[in-house]
């Protein structure tokens, strides 16, 4: 089951997964162009994308992690 986990994964842990992905790479290249640009309102601006994006990934394995364990019951 691990070795397909994604072929059968729930939707919202893809959705969760994909988003997560999106808010730190926009997060990540805001905060680059805010840095290099010396636009500190940028560079501030895209902390609570990244850390967004990281809480949506914790979410992510927890959902993960209770689909497996839902799975394992079976």
């Amino acid at each position: 089951m691990l070795n397909e986990f994604w072929a059968t994964a729930p939707t919202r842990y893809k959705v969760l997964v994909f988003s997560a992905m999106g808010l730190i790479a926009v997060g990540i290249i805001l905060n680059i162009i805010g840095n290099t640009g010396g636009n500190q309102t940028l560079a501030f601006a895209s902390l609570p994308l990244i850390g967004l994006g990281l809480v949506l990934h914790v979410v992510g394995i927890v959902v993960r992690g209770q689909s497996i364990r839902r799975n394992l019951r079976r």
